[in-house]
């Protein structure tokens, strides 16, 4: 299962640097803690992920950036 998307989505408000509500790989059947239980969001009951991708804690500062007032692009 692909999900292109999810990792340029914009950011829920419970997500953070170091955990994210729902998965945030592109691709999460390769992810090596897919269905980890107490990590992974498939299989955690508050849908958290405790890995997201590497690159994420630059994408959520990027990504919170974008929703600052003033900070729309056209």
């Amino acid at each position: 299962m692909r999900n292109e998307s999810a990792f340029h989505s914009p950011i829920h408000p419970q997500d953070s640097e170091i955990k994210t509500f729902g998965c945030r790989h592109a691709t999460p059947d390769f992810c090596g803690k897919n269905g980890m239980p107490k990590i992974c969001a498939f299989v955690r009951a508050d849908k958290f992920c405790l890995s997201p991708p590497h690159g994420w804690p630059k994408q959520f500062l990027k990504l919170k950036q974008t929703e600052l007032p003033g900070n729309q692009t056209s």
